[in-house]
């Protein structure tokens, strides 16, 4: 009898145990980590020089315009060179005109002035967040003979989950371009 008793208690301990509740496991997200980065002066016959990131390559160079290709991250940022010949408000409008282009899948766009008096290099950083085409956009003059802006683009459809590690990383690359460029 006392063993009956046993077998009835185990058996019931058992059903009762048992939950049909199945949870979910939530989803992987995939962890992108990036070297540190490492800087070195750029090669370039232009009119101005800055810090180059060591895993970047020059693609193209044509008047002064590059393609700066970072083919670990699968994206680009494109660098344009004007000559300023008293045209810097067009130069600016157009410049702030093709940052704000993004508004429309973007969900915020932040605006980072950058002043460097002793170097006369002046500037905006455009930081964008959202499933906007490009995360980044900057420009920076000397306010009297050049000009130049550039843009972040990667090859992939726009998510910004997805690509947030790498426009994070590219961001501090082109504020490190910013703050290192010299006219020539």
């Amino acid at each position: 009898m006392k063993h009956n008793w046993l077998v009835f208690l185990v058996l019931f301990s058992l059903l009762v145990s048992c939950k049909d509740d199945v949870l979910p496991k939530p989803n992987a997200m995939l962890r992108l980590a990036y070297p540190e980065a490492s800087y070195g002066p750029s090669s370039n016959d232009c009119h101005y020089t800055f810090d180059q990131n060591t895993l970047s390559v020059i693609k193209e160079n044509k008047d002064c315009s590059l393609v700066l290709d970072y083919p670990m991250m699968n994206g680009s940022v494109y660098i344009t060179y004007k000559p300023v010949q008293d045209n810097l408000k067009t130069l600016l409008t157009d410049a702030q005109k093709l940052s704000y282009e993004h508004v429309v899948k973007a969900d915020n766009i932040v605006e980072q002035p950058f002043i460097n008096p002793e170097d006369k290099v002046y500037g905006m950083f455009y930081e964008v967040s959202g499933n906007a085409a490009s995360q980044s956009q900057f420009y920076v003059t000397d306010s009297t003979n050049h000009f130049v802006t550039g843009s972040l683009y990667f090859y992939a459809k726009p998510n910004y989950d997805s690509i947030l590690p790498a426009a994070v990383y590219l961001q501090q690359d082109i504020r490190r371009i910013m703050e290192t460029l010299r006219w020539k």
